[in-house]
């Protein structure tokens, strides 16, 4: 199939195929003598693979490393596979803190304007006017 036939299939914009193609994590298709692309099934199922690895948010490394691992079957699933996403899902848990962070601070920045008045006096532009606070500070307890 051609790459335009390919990202109709995988629902992938054409700029991204090649994208994944220059950064390694999809195979160079071989070339007709026209010099046009023919991608063959394994590019599709590569390119889901990809997609899906995305869209679960993980970064091109994380994405890379699995596909190293998807090309090497024989290694031992648990201390490869198993160990990047257990490492992902602890990036996912810091991200939705952050994320109620960012809320919390949103939610306090809503509640300054509570009621109908003149743009002059909002109390949502005059806090975003003001220099941001101090993030806070994360202490760590070590036990031993």
């Amino acid at each position: 199939m051609k790459i335009g036939e390919l990202a109709t299939a995988s629902a992938t914009p054409v700029e991204t195929i090649r994208y994944y193609e220059r950064e390694g994590l999809l195979p160079q298709p071989t070339r007709t003598a026209s010099n046009y692309r023919v991608y063959e099934e394994q590019h599709l199922e590569r390119l889901q693979f990809i997609r899906n690895c995305r869209g679960l948010q993980m970064s091109l490394d994380e994405v890379r490393e699995l596909l190293r691992y998807k090309d090497e079957p024989a290694q031992d699933c648990a201390e490869t596979v198993d160990k990047l996403l257990e490492a992902h899902i602890g990036h996912v848990a810091l991200r939705i803190q952050e994320l109620r962070g960012l809320e919390a601070q949103l939610i306090a920045l809503r509640d300054r304007c509570r009621g109908t008045q003149d743009v002059e006096h909002c109390g949502i532009l005059a806090g975003l006017a003001e220099p941001p606070a101090a993030p806070p500070v994360k202490h760590h307890l070590h036990v031993r």
